[in-house]
């Protein structure tokens, strides 16, 4: 059997490589894969993943990668392996607890392989993150008002608990603050304390964290007291790790603090409204987030539906106002900076979208772009680097 070759099948030839080489030089162009969490009773089934351009700001859908119950908040380790998820629910296992999940991540096709899944201890799980060596796996359970630290075993699942703390107490908002409600938890930037913004408490707690065992200890003063029915919810950690910045949810203000590495305390600098001076409507704030460098601050407002932008002063950490730019959908419940910090993604859950903005690096200024996504009730974005 002979084949035969003419001359004329060249240029087609050529086409096909051509077409081939722009195909792989676009696929070489995402450089981090995007996971969004969603609540998953209006249409979502679980987290969906997009491979993201940084340098043209444009994502290329790949679909739900893993199938499971309002994963509403995801964090991912240091080593970008493995990303954990809250579910969001009261009733795992038929006990009055939610869940925690954690997978493996495939950087080649973003597929995520359930691993294990675990009560988070308390019921309705509304934050997850991880200690700075990611040894450690840190739960807020909103509901419950208490919280949890699991060890991070090699292989990514989580041992049993090395630490547990149920809040007590009530605040002024008899329907939304008669117990605790712990939002988020984070540990410092030295890796020496993990602070919790209780919601029901107007408190924001400083634990003293032990990372050998994974242990918490209240640390002594215990919490810094917020204005009675402020509602503290998300707090940014400022890079230098002088100033904590907390998102008052009921209230819709930011809480500037001094903060001392040393020893834990923190010291009221400010208090600002994240709304304008003649909004009339009802307002919820939700995410806050400092830039890389620590010169600008945002924080999301639903019922609003803006980002405020604040510059901060590098000596005080004090903020002025800079900027609120609508997110062009209703309730933005989350929002983050990608790894570059040139583009900002606004998760807008009631009106199943995200919203990209261009962010200028010399004044903070948000500019929306024609890059918008859609997704069924998005509630969370995190970026993980493919190579």
């Amino acid at each position: 059997m002979t084949c035969r070759f003419s001359y004329r099948t060249l240029p087609r030839l050529f086409v096909l490589l051509i077409v081939l080489a722009a195909t792989v030089a676009q696929a070489a162009d995402y450089k981090y894969l995007m996971f969004v969490g969603t609540y998953t009773d209006k249409g979502s089934k679980g987290i969906y993943a997009y491979r993201f351009d940084p340098v043209t700001g444009e994502s290329d859908a790949i679909g739900m990668v893993a199938e499971t119950a309002n994963p509403s908040f995801l964090a991912v380790d240091p080593n970008h392996k493995y990303l954990y998820a809250v579910n969001e629910t009261d009733n795992f296992n038929g006990g009055h607890t939610g869940a925690v999940s954690a997978f493996a991540i495939d950087r080649d096709n973003g597929r995520l392989t359930l691993l294990q899944q675990v009560s988070s201890l308390g019921a309705d799980p509304a934050h997850v993150s991880l200690d700075k060596t990611g040894h450690y796996l840190l739960v807020a359970n909103y509901t419950s008002g208490n919280i949890a630290v699991f060890p991070v075993e090699n292989d990514g699942q989580l041992g049993p608990r090395s630490a547990f703390v149920q809040h007590a107490g009530s605040s002024v908002n008899k329907e939304r603050q008669a117990g605790p409600h712990a939002h988020e938890i984070l540990a410092s930037n030295d890796n020496q304390f993990v602070l919790t913004a209780d919601l029901g408490l107007d408190e924001l707690l400083v634990y003293r964290f032990d990372p050998k065992i994974g242990s918490l200890t209240p640390n002594d003063p215990a919490f810094a007291k917020i204005s009675p029915g402020a509602g503290p919810r998300h707090f940014a950690i400022a890079p230098s790790g002088k100033f904590i910045y907390l998102v008052n949810e009921m209230a819709s203000t930011i809480t500037v603090f001094a903060y001392t590495a040393s020893s834990g305390k923190l010291r009221e600098q400010q208090t600002i409204s994240t709304l304008p001076a003649d909004f009339k409507g009802e307002n919820t704030t939700a995410e806050i987030e400092v830039d890389a460098k620590g010169k600008f601050l945002y924080a999301s407002n639903r019922g609003d539906d803006s980002i405020a932008v604040f510059a901060v002063d590098p000596h005080n950490g004090k903020l002025s106002f800079v900027q609120r730019v609508p997110t062009g959908g209703k309730a933005p419940r989350h929002f983050t900076l990608d790894p570059t910090g040139k583009w900002m993604f606004a998760a807008n859950q009631n009106s199943n979208s995200i919203t990209i903005f261009g962010v200028d690096p010399n004044t903070g200024r948000l500019t929306p772009t024609s890059h918008a996504l859609q997704v069924a009730t998005p509630v969370c974005v995190v970026f993980v680097p493919i190579d």
